[in-house]
This record gives C-alpha cells, sequence and structure tokens, in this order.
C-alpha cells in the first residue's frame, strides 16, 4: 500500500487559513479594514512577506480587496470570488460543501453537460463518440466510491473535449475537486452501480444522437438530486 507524502502547511497558508476562517465565521465582516501589513505581521508574529504573499492570494480568490494608499479591505466573496474560493469554503467546513453551494454546483452542472452532450453529437464523429464507451466500461467495474467520482467526471470531462467547444473543457475541470466530491458523497448514499448506469444512459443517447432524450434525462437525474429522491445535501 503507498501512502501519500505528509507536508506542513507554511507560514503563508496558515495565514491565509486564520483570516479566510475569520471572514467565512464573520469575525471579519464584509467592508472592514485591515490592520497595516506591520501590524498583522506583528500581531501574528509572521513576516511582512509573509501576510503580502497572503493578501495577495486573498485577493485573488475574491475575498479581499487593495485599494492603494487606503487600505486591504474584506471583500463580498459572492461576488468576486473563484472556484478556489468554493475550495476555501468547502476546507472551512471541514471538507464540505454546504447545502447551498451544493445547490448551485448541480444547477450549473445541467447546463454545462446539456451543453457539451448536444455540441458533441453536432460535432464529434463516431469514433471520438466512442471513446466514452472506455469510462462507461470502467466505471461498470468500479466499487470504490473515489474511484467511481473520479470517472464519472472524467467521463463527463472527455465529453466536453469532444464537443468542439475550446472553452467548456477548461470550465469542466475548473470545478474538478468541487464535483468529485458530490459524487463521492452520491456514490456512498446510492452506490457506483447508479453513477455507471447514469454514464451509460448519456453514453447511449449521445451515440444514438439524440439531443432530446440526452437533455431531458441530463435535466430531470440532476435535478432528482436537487429537489427529488437522490439528494446529496450534508443531511445525507
Amino acid at each position: 500500500m503507498l501512502f501519500k507524502k505528509l507536508s506542513a502547511p507554511s507560514l503563508k497558508e496558515l495565514f491565509v487559513a486564520e483570516l479566510e476562517g475569520m471572514i467565512l465565521s464573520g469575525k471579519l465582516e464584509i467592508g472592514a479594514k485591515l490592520p497595516p501589513e506591520r501590524e498583522l505581521a506583528e500581531s501574528m508574529q509572521v513576516s511582512r512577506a509573509v501576510v503580502n504573499a497572503g493578501i495577495a492570494d486573498m485577493e485573488k480568490k475574491g475575498f479581499l480587496v487593495v485599494k492603494p494608499r487606503i487600505g486591504t479591505f474584506v471583500a463580498d466573496y459572492r461576488r468576486y470570488g473563484t472556484t478556489d474560493t468554493l475550495v476555501s469554503i468547502m476546507h472551512y467546513n471541514g471538507g464540505m460543501l454546504r447545502d447551498k453551494e451544493v445547490r448551485s454546483i448541480l444547477e450549473v452542472r445541467i447546463i454545462f453537460m446539456n451543453l457539451a452532450a448536444t455540441l458533441a453529437i453536432d460535432n464529434a464523429d463516431d469514433a471520438a463518440i466512442a471513446s466514452l464507451e472506455r469510462y462507461v466500461q470502467a466505471l461498470k467495474q468500479s466499487e470504490d466510491p473515489e474511484e467511481t467520482a473520479s470517472l464519472i467526471f472524467e467521463f463527463s470531462h472527455e465529453l466536453s473535449f469532444i464537443s468542439g467547444n475550446s472553452l467548456l473543457p477548461l470550465f469542466f475541470i475548473s470545478f474538478k475537486d468541487l464535483v468529485i466530491n458530490l459524487w463521492v458523497r452520491y456514490a456512498n448514499a446510492y452506490g457506483c452501480a447508479s453513477l455507471a448506469e447514469s454514464a451509460a444512459t448519456i453514453y447511449q443517447y449521445v451515440a444514438a444522437r439524440d439531443k432530446d432524450s440526452v437533455t431531458a434525462y441530463i435535466t430531470e437525474s440532476t435535478n432528482a438530486s436537487i429537489d427529488g429522491d437522490r439528494q446529496i445535501y450534508t443531511k445525507m
């Protein structure tokens, strides 16, 4: 058995985690002004370089906004955040997405998957579509939730790739960690075979070039996880 190498978090990572926690918990409210970098460094016993680098990272995530010669302020991460912001939220919640984020990701999935499927039907040749079958077969053999979650993501990503839209695969990959987290939860709740069946159904409709059926299935099956009998919220 192989074990992952362990590494201690850097001071910058600890600094970022502390401030993100204060923001997400509400201790630092939106619009609040942070102390100058020198004061933060002295208070948290780190170098100004650590503080500067940490603030830069948090600004990219949408947690902070730096106004030259005025100061650094807590930003509304709901407006200015990125997928990295969602990862920070997930880590803050002990590796779990909150119900609101789960619903939002699933709603976006309907749009992306339907677009990927319809474009693949329009643009991909038979050989490209047939390449999806290897993921379906691997899914049918998988009994491990984490392996199954990774395979269902790879299937979806490949579908986006053969769609011919050059940006769509990048959208998919940007949500990879978050989506895999949800599929692990789904596989644990409803079984790996359920995800294998879903991929097989999508593949069959795409191979038959049946746009109406594939979009209806993607929408219906995803809605089952949003409001139906296959929900994957934290209460599960």
